[in-house]
């Protein structure tokens, strides 16, 4: 079992886990939470082995295999395939070893590999990787392509599908549902369900936690709490601990104000002192209980929309897509659309089959390329976008952003307003450069929310949320008085703000008669009919004739030229990619020496003090840097999958 005793550990100056005991058996799949910051990344790196107890002690079986998702992909020339089967080690190392023997002509060593290969499952590997990759919505003939040719978020899956290939004991996945859509999602939690092994997953997916976890791993206050049962039961449990944490806080309040009141009338009677002078040393012995917290930080609402035009916008035969100097690009085309106030659409479709783009083209920001699009009078369009936070000054204040967009407001209305997000204080007027991409995401919200829209269109707006805040969101989204349309791979989010389903497949655009879980099935339907087309157009390659001949010949041509199309619109946005990668390589690298010079007894002698201090500092300016650019990057990746 995983075994942590009086464990603790501090980055830096800042005490992450102190004194914090629990255990994991075998075979327990336990979802890791808590709020952004509480060290959930951290007890990662400890599990791997890459930081170590500054006290107590933690424990692992030594025979363990641990399988983990990589951060980054190198761009190699392997095929998809083959980089999957890379996570299987073990299967890799018996293949160097045949092909040794094979070198060196040693036939009893070549033939104990080949029985090793047999034994460990070699000859079925290639199908399951296969099959891993299917499950994550890569085509049969993506499988085949090299890792060069994916973008960011794909990367990412092939990341994913390495991890589940290795034989592993322990899994660890930190937010696995990131960069997967819910046809993937639904794969995952099913392939999780048969995993053997121990698992713990950090994710703010609700449902995703509740359909895969059986124990819950709390983060709070530098301990680390054990709950028996997946994120919902956790909450019920933790809510009836908040108020018994509360009867017990409200009644040591009123024994210590007993003994107050009794130490403040007596200490100057000398008959009395000495009573007075032994409530003092109760007083002070006794065990303080923190009073609770609710596990939402903080809450927020909609503004009342002004006005509530009816309908909010009709889209007569749309064509929704790019436009470059080489032509056009349609994504999703004849769009037949008239939202009318008050709708709560939530849209659904896998990655690339074009909700952002519509989704874009409904806020104007992308010109339609073909039909009429009308917008009622009074329509008033607050637009979250999956790179919103780009849109954000680094340099800036929250309360200066908002003060553009309300010049003539008072300062003291605007400070109230950005309070209600938890933007009080010094936080207000502290720059945002360093601020979390959670934080970062709810300030664009609360300007958003300020000009009062009457049609919210949200583009995956919990990419950076926590739990907690996500939950406020939900909360919110559910009271607003105007019209919604969502994309969100959230389910929970979805069933809880929604009221009907539009689906976004084959670029065009349908209403959906059901629900999520209806959704599930036709997903679970259109992967195996896919499996069986894929099946069917391979036994009957080769037998067309030579219409199908001059067909394909045809097809290929206008294939090559939307390639052409498509390699013109994405140059800008890989450029950009080349950048901030270029600026994370220095940045990763100062960050290194930085870490190494943190956490080295030497830095804490009395001469170090100074550089100590500004090394600590920069260190932070390092890591809120490293996080704004990682942002980008996967944002500017995923512009890249929508064109394509």
């Amino acid at each position: 079992m995983i075994r942590f005793n009086q464990f603790s550990l501090a980055r830096g100056t800042k005490p992450l886990f102190e004194n914090t005991t629990f255990t994991l058996n075998p075979g327990e799949k336990a979802g890791l939470v808590g709020a952004n910051g509480a060290g959930k990344s951290t007890l990662f790196a400890v599990l791997l082995g890459e930081l170590h107890a500054d006290g107590g002690d933690f424990s692992i079986p030594p025979n363990w295999q641990i399988a983990h998702v990589a951060q980054e992909t190198p761009a190699a020339d392997k095929t998809a395939l083959a980089y999957t089967l890379d996570g299987d080690a073990a299967l890799r190392a018996i293949e160097a070893c045949i092909a040794e023997a094979s070198a060196a002509h040693d036939g009893a060593a070549e033939g104990e590999a080949h029985a090793a290969f047999a034994d460990a499952d070699g000859y079925t590997a290639p199908a399951r990787a296969e099959a891993l990759l299917l499950g994550l919505g890569f085509t049969l003939e993506q499988t085949r392509e090299p890792v060069s040719s994916f973008s960011g978020g794909w990367r990412m899956r092939l990341n994913l599908a390495q991890a589940l290939m290795c034989r592993s004991d322990l899994l660890l996945l930190d937010e696995p549902t990131n960069h997967l859509d819910l046809d993937a999602i639904v794969w995952l939690e099913d392939w999780l369900h048969r995993y053997p092994g121990t698992l713990i997953v950090i994710s703010h997916d609700r449902e995703f936690l509740d359909s895969v976890c059986n124990v819950t791993l709390h983060l709070e206050h530098q301990q680390i709490k054990r709950y028996g049962g997946n994120y919902s039961q956790f909450e019920i449990l933790r809510a009836q601990q908040i108020a018994l944490q509360q009867s017990a806080y409200e009644k040591q309040q009123r024994t210590v104000e007993h003994l107050q009141s009794y130490i403040n009338r007596f200490k100057a009677q000398a008959t009395k002192a000495r009573q007075a002078q032994s409530r003092v040393k109760a007083l002070e012995k006794m065990e303080m209980i923190a009073p609770a917290h609710a596990s939402s930080p903080f809450t927020f609402e909609f503004r009342t929309p002004d006005s509530a035009p009816n309908p909010m916008m009709v889209m007569e035969d749309v064509r929704c897509g790019y436009r470059g100097e080489d032509g056009e690009i349609p994504i999703v085309d004849h769009v037949m659309l008239s939202i009318q106030n008050g709708q709560r659409i939530g849209l659904l479709g896998a990655n690339g089959q074009g909700k952002s783009t519509l989704i874009k083209t409904l806020a104007g920001t992308l010109e339609a390329l073909g039909g009429h699009v009308r917008e009622g009078k009074g329509l008033r369009i607050g637009y979250f976008a999956q790179h919103q936070l780009e849109t954000l000054r680094p340099d800036d204040t929250p309360l200066q952003h908002l003060a553009r967009l309300a010049p003539d407001t008072r300062e003291q209305e605007l400070r109230d307003f950005l309070g209600s997000f938890n933007f009080s204080g010094e936080m207000a007027t502290a720059k945002i450069a360093p601020f979390s991409g959670g934080e970062k995401a709810r300030l664009a919200l609360a300007l958003i929310i300020w000009q009062k829209p009457n049609l919210l269109l949200l583009d995956e707006p919990t990419n950076h949320l926590d739990l907690e805040t996500r939950h406020a969101l939900t909360m919110a989204l559910a009271q607003f008085e105007g019209t919604l349309i969502l994309v969100s791979h959230d389910r929970h989010l979805l069933r809880a703000t929604t009221d009907v389903f539009m689906l976004v497949a084959k670029h065009r655009l349908q209403e959906f008669d059901g629900d999520l879980d209806d959704y599930r099935d036709w997903l679970l339907q259109h992967a195996a009919d896919q499996r069986a087309a894929l099946k069917a157009g391979t036994a009957s390659n080769g037998a067309d004739g030579a219409d199908g001949g001059v067909n394909r010949k045809e097809q290929r041509r206008l294939e090559a030229e939307t390639r052409q199309k498509l390699a013109h619109l994405k140059k800008p946005l890989q450029s950009r990619i080349t950048k901030i990668e270029k600026e994370m390589d220095a940045l990763n690298a100062e960050k290194a020496k930085l870490d190494a010079f943190v956490v080295d007894p030497a830095s804490y002698e009395p001469e170090q003090k100074s550089k100590l201090t500004e090394a600590i500092r920069r260190q932070a300016d390092v890591n809120a840097r490293l996080e704004t650019l990682e942002a980008e990057w996967l944002e500017t990746h995923e512009e890249l999958e929508q064109i394509g």
